[in-house]
């Protein structure tokens, strides 16, 4: 019994149930106006009619009288009172003493007052008897003292308003009834839903990530809340995953240089006899903290990016400005490597976010392309590295090829994370950042980055939304 109360006091509580009770309220208060104003004016017009009908009795009665005085009226009443009706007739002395009419009796105090009134009199009513009836009356004085009564019988109109009344109230109680059980339904089903997304929540906050909101099919606002709320779960359990392998990597990969780091200092120590020697070992030791330096950088950069913090730094700007701008820079650098940049860009190349920004995108793609595309003891020359900046409907694409071993296709998505680095690599300098920025970027840029198959070689494509398109 307590679980069913709390059960029930739980469902009370739901905003599902107090909406549903809300408008059970204003739909009852409606239908409580309509059919009170109706009956009023049902009442009003009935009670119009009988006014009307005892004001035309009086006046034939009247025209019967200016005709043939007081003997001409009580052959009327009389006539009148011997057809079966709801009008009420009588013509009393002025005592109170009935002459005619179809009325056993009435108060003298009644007669004594002229003017409209609601009477109770006893009338044979078929097989009941006599019973007690109600009218409405209108008394005059007629010329001599004698008094006249008309009226109409209201007792059916009475029924009728009892009927009304009891139609009202029981159109009430199953508005309320059913009103009540269908919050009671619907509250019901919305709590279902509430408590099995409460249930997961549950789940994923004591540790299961993996852990989804269903979803109904319905299409309503739970389930449009609930999509939004698995997609957010989707990224959030990607950014700890992120993070998790963030730390397995700096554990991994900042080990060899700190490590490095270390020794030499400790060598240094041990070993430096002279101030060349120290001064060497110092020189080793900065350039290694400059390297972790660097990394770090890289990661709070990333960050940033990821969380959407650079606001500060967008704002329109051409890109093919800024890609010009960048293979200037490198066109000797990749000389120097024993490389040709090939450059193709097209003019007015609108985009709205960061150019120092884009520009280290591209430093960074043509970085890894002089890393890994650039000839070594087998190969004396290498492919050139094409750079290509373009409009394409309403993007604007950037891509950047080399003729370098590429990267398997299984592994392009994964070489996007940080600290990822493939097993060919392992031997060449860097911390596998460089990729992994250039993403952030992209994303910052509400753009993508794709790596593609260069047949030799890699393509790496930033696609980024242009500055006005739809």
């Amino acid at each position: 019994m307590g679980g069913f109360l709390d059960s029930l006091g739980k469902l009370l509580r739901t905003s599902a149930f107090k909406l549903s009770a809300f408008y059970l309220v204003i739909f009852a208060v409606t239908i409580f106006l309509t059919l009170g104003y109706v009956t009023w004016n049902a009442q009003r017009l009935v009670n119009q009619q009988m006014v009307s009908t005892i004001e035309a009795e009086i006046t034939g009665l009247a025209e019967q009288f200016e005709r043939g005085g007081l003997p001409r009226l009580i052959r009327s009443i009389n006539r009148r009172s011997r057809s079966p009706s709801a009008s009420l007739y009588l013509i009393t002395t002025r005592t109170g003493r009935p002459v005619a009419g179809n009325v056993e009796a009435v108060s003298p105090r009644l007669l004594a007052q002229p003017g409209q009134h609601r009477i109770s009199y006893e009338r044979v009513s078929g097989e009941d008897g006599m019973r007690i009836h109600r009218a409405l009356v209108r008394v005059y004085h007629l010329p001599g003292g004698n008094r006249l009564l008309v009226g109409r019988d209201i007792e059916e109109n009475e029924r009728m308003r009892d009927v009304v009344r009891r139609a009202f109230v029981w159109s009430l109680f199953w508005v309320f009834l059913f009103g009540g059980v269908g919050g009671w339904i619907v509250a019901k089903r919305l709590l279902g839903r509430v408590e099995a997304m409460t249930l997961t929540t549950r789940s994923i906050m004591a540790g299961d990530l993996g852990g989804r909101l269903a979803i109904a099919g319905t299409g309503d606002e739970l389930d449009r809340l609930a999509e939004s709320l698995n997609t957010m779960l989707g990224r959030i359990e990607e950014l700890m995953a992120g993070m998790r392998q963030v730390s397995d990597n700096i554990a991994h990969d900042l080990k060899t240089p700190l490590t490095r780091l270390r020794n030499r200092a400790d060598g240094a120590l041990r070993e430096a006899r002279t101030p060349e020697e120290l001064r060497a070992a110092l020189e080793g030791a900065i350039e290694e903290g400059d390297n972790l330096i660097r990394v770090f950088d890289a990661l709070l950069m990333i960050a940033r990016l990821e969380a959407g913090n650079a606001g500060d730094l967008v704002r329109d700007f051409d890109a093919a400005d800024i890609a010009t701008d960048v293979a200037e820079l490198y066109d000797a650098v990749v000389e120097e490597a024993g490389m040709r940049l090939d450059v193709q860009i097209a003019p007015d190349l609108p985009l709205r976010g960061s150019p120092e920004l884009l520009a280290q995108a591209l430093s960074n793609l043509i970085d890894n392309a002089l890393k890994y595309a650039a000839p070594d003891g087998d190969h004396a020359v290498a492919g050139p590295i094409r750079l290509v900046a373009e409009r394409a409907d309403d993007r604007v694409r950037i891509s950047l090829r080399d003729h370098g071993p590429g990267i398997p296709e299984k592994e392009r998505e994964r070489v996007l994370g940080r600290f990822i680095r493939l097993e060919h690599s392992r031997n060449r300098p860097g911390f596998g950042l460089g990729l992994s920025l250039v993403a952030a970027v992209a994303r910052l840029h509400g753009g993508t980055l794709r790596l593609e198959d260069g047949a030799p070689g890699l393509v790496a494509v930033l696609d980024l939304p242009a500055e006005g398109g739809s």
